[in-house]
Order: C-alpha cells, then structure tokens, then sequence
C-alpha cells in the first residue's frame, strides 16, 4: 500500500534537487549547471540570483557545522578559511548582480549588520583584508591571544597618544609652503578681475547708450547717476594679496545715501508732473 506514496516521494526528491541544479526543464550538459569560478562570466540576473543563494546556503552549512569543536584543528581551520572564501566570492557576486541592474546586496547587507550587531558573530581584526572568525574557529590556539592583546591595545590608547601623531599638516599650516596653493589664488584672481573688469566695461557702455538715448530725447542727462565703481580710477592698497580691483569686485555695488536721496527725489518729481 505504501509503493504508490514512496514512488510519489522520490518524484518529489528528483524535482527538488532538479530545481536546484538549475535544471527544471530537464535536459542539458551537466556541467553548464554549475557555478562559474568568476562572476563576470555570468550575463543573466537570474542566474547570479541562483548562484547567490547557493553561495548563501553553503555559508550557512559551512557557520553552523563550525560550531562544534569536537572537528579538530586542522579541520575548524579549513573551515574557516572555506567560509571566507565563501564570502569573498559572494562579494563578487552581489557587485554583478548590481552590474545587472539588481539590488545592491552589498549595500544592504552592511546596512543590515550595522542595524542588527553583526547577526553571523564573525570576529575580525583592522588591516586583516575582512578575514573573520566563526564560532569554534574564535577559540583556536593563538586567536583568542590575538584579540586580546589587540583589545588591550585599543582600550590603553589616550587623548595624548592620539595628540602626538598630529602635525601642522593637520592644521594646513604647510599648506602654503610648496607654492601650490599661491599659484591656484593667483590664477583664480586673475580669472575674477578679468570677470569684473568685462562687468565694468558693459556697465559704462550701458551707460553711455542710456545717456545718448536721454539726450536725443531732450532729458536731463544728470540724471542718470553713475555709480562708485564706474570710474577708471582703482583704489590701491585694499586688496591684499589679489590686489585692489579683487576688493572691489569682492562686495556688491551698494548706492550711497546720497543715490539714494536723488533717485527718490526724481522718482516724486516724475509722480507729480505725471498729475
């Protein structure tokens, strides 16, 4: 009686595992199915898809057989080190996917780790190129040495030590000392004058044209009032290192009081003879 279930189980089984190679239609050269050792050889977002599961399967396998220390030495080792080759490779995988248009795993994954503390418990030292330890491999003769003595070098570092390797660099006092920076402001002046130099040329012959326009017109060319910065005169000695016309061209041409005062007066006059 139990022949039709077990015939309909090992159905199931052959499916499963079909769908894991990749080969659900059935068919096709075996070897095709398997993971390619570079990840930029594979053209299909789906496909790196599936090779990132696998990837993430096996390092899950790989965490949790690492848990028992009764494997040995030698073998927690191997180990270890398959589990981080593993998460290399899934590094490149999740960069490809991204290349295809994919979600940034890689982006998501530090996020998630930064929010959760790190859920996989790896133990890791700076400068050690992200090689990590898990679970019976933290416990190896020499590593837990490692970390200690890396701890107690963090925890004895003071506000003096870190005081003592900062240079005048660090303030940008030799900022000016190899001529880079001088030659950078000096091209940047010449650009700036040049710039307010053209403004002033367009100004006075804006002027000019405005005042042939009046005088045709048989106004008071009085007027039309030209400002402080029109002159060709340039005041020496208020530029410092650019020079007198970045001085002037480094505030807005503000009217005077006295502008002011005419501007208004003419305006009134103009109102009460428009009456």
């Amino acid at each position: 009686m139990a022949r039709p279930e077990e015939k309909a189980q090992n159905m199931m089984n052959k499916w499963v595992k079909m769908k894991e190679d990749g080969g659900a239609e059935g068919g096709g050269d075996p070897r095709s199915q398997r993971r390619p050792h570079l990840a930029s050889l594979c053209e299909h977002l789906h496909d790196c898809e599936k090779w990132r599961r696998q990837i993430v399967r096996e390092i899950s396998d790989g965490i949790s057989k690492i848990q028992n220390p009764g494997l040995g030495e030698h073998a927690i080792r191997d180990l270890n080190d398959q589990i981080n080759k593993l998460f290399r490779e899934k590094w490149h995988w999740n960069r490809r996917i991204k290349e295809l248009g994919g979600p940034d795993y890689n982006y998501l994954e530090r996020k998630q780790q930064m929010e959760e503390g790190d859920l996989q418990g790896g133990l890791g030292l700076k400068g050690s190129g992200g090689y990590r330890y898990f679970g019976a491999a933290k416990d190896l003769p020499g590593v837990k040495e490692l970390f200690a003595r890396h701890a107690a070098k963090i925890s004895k570092r003071k506000r003096g030590d870190v005081y003592k390797y900062i240079t005048p660099d660090y303030y940008g006092l030799r900022d000016e000392e190899d001529g880079v920076i001088l030659e950078l402001e000096e091209e940047h002046a010449k650009k700036r004058r040049a710039k307010y130099q053209k403004a002033r040329e367009d100004y006075r012959q804006k002027l000019e044209e405005q005042r042939a326009t009046v005088k045709a017109e048989g106004g008071d060319v009085d007027s039309l009032v030209a400002l402080d910065w029109e002159s060709d005169a340039e005041d020496e000695g208020l530029g410092g290192i650019t020079g007198a016309a970045d001085a002037i061209a480094a505030h807005v041409a503000v009217p005077t009081q006295e502008i002011v005062s005419k501007v208004i007066l003419e305006q009134k006059k103009k109102e009460l003879l428009e009456r």
